[in-house]
């Protein structure tokens, strides 16, 4: 019998020398290379996703407190997939088979279906496409609500941009943000705002990652003419990665990779495109309203620099 990979069905799109492959479970992007360079860091065929690496995070992204919302004058509990800080972190589809609709060369369009369930009694229907073109790899979430009652909603996902050798700390990091969310040490849950001008956190300009650890949320971004905000990672060479977001994503969270396994760490930037902010769903901030039959589409990319 043939063995499956942990993260099952692998849908390989291309482009030019531009490789992508998208897995069945959780319908995350394990790996993305031009000409054989990684731009996003990948994770291995053989093994589980670890750190969350490409996957999309749906209904809500980052930490909900408690795993306890109030939505509409009902209290709902889901579980605390962060146990040790008791949160519920990263949405309920990470570890969910996806099936691939439509195939093509260049793209691939996955789908699934969140339905209710205890602690998210509400019914989504989800698309991801993820699509090779000139401009590098483009990725459009789109949530449907099916059922017959409104929802919470958010979305965001899960890259880390490649530095293609070496750590990111041989790197110089430009991210667009005015601001940046506070979170406390031991939940890293919102506990205020800070404006990044004059601190350690102003990458609105390029600065070197050496030594420095991120795993903070910002806001505030900064946008090109076509609504679109980027980050860009650049190496000492001046090659690099850049990744933007359109304005449905209004957070972001930079992850330096501190947190995984002792030869994954700072091998790659956590870039993490979110519709809303940490903890959204207690406090609203950012937090989508899905009235039936309504629909709401996010989209981010990636591509060398």
């Amino acid at each position: 019998m043939r063995s499956i990979a942990p993260s099952g069905e692998q849908f390989e799109i291309t482009h030019g020398d531009q490789r992508a492959t998208i897995v069945e479970v959780g319908a995350g992007v394990r790996e993305y290379t031009v000409a054989g360079r990684a731009v996003l860091e990948p994770y291995p065929l053989e093994a589980i996703c670890d750190g969350a690496h490409g996957a999309p995070l749906i209904p809500w992204p980052n930490r909900l407190a408690d795993g306890r919302y109030r939505f509409d004058a009902v209290d709902h509990q889901v579980a605390l997939s962060e146990p040790e800080r008791h949160n519920a972190i990263h949405g309920l589809m990470r570890w969910r088979p996806w099936t691939a609709l439509e195939r093509e060369p260049g793209r691939v369009l996955m789908g699934a279906r969140l339905f209710a369930m205890a602690g998210y009694p509400f019914m989504l229907e989800l698309r991801i496409s993820y699509e090779l073109s000139d401009a590098g790899l483009t990725v459009a979430t789109t949530a449907t609500n099916v059922g017959p009652s409104a929802c919470p909603y958010g979305a965001g996902q899960h890259p880390y941009i490649s530095p293609g050798e070496g750590l990111i700390d041989d790197c110089e990091l430009q991210a667009p943000a005015a601001t940046r969310i506070l979170t406390d040490e031991k939940r890293q849950l919102p506990c205020g705002r800070r404006l990044v001008e004059g601190t350690d956190y102003d990458f609105r300009r390029p600065r070197r990652l050496a030594g420095q650890r991120l795993d903070d949320p910002f806001t505030d971004l900064m946008r090109d003419g076509d609504g679109k905000a980027t980050v860009t990672l650049t190496r000492h060479d001046g090659s690099g990665v850049e990744l933007w977001m359109d304005e449905q994503y209004a957070f972001v969270e930079l992850y330096s990779g501190d947190g995984l396994a002792p030869d994954r760490r700072r091998r790659g930037l956590g870039v993490e495109p979110m519709t809303c902010a940490p903890n959204a769903f207690q406090s609203g901030e950012g937090l989508v309203r899905l009235e039936p039959e309504a629909s709401v589409t996010s989209c981010w990319g990636v591509r060398l620099a």
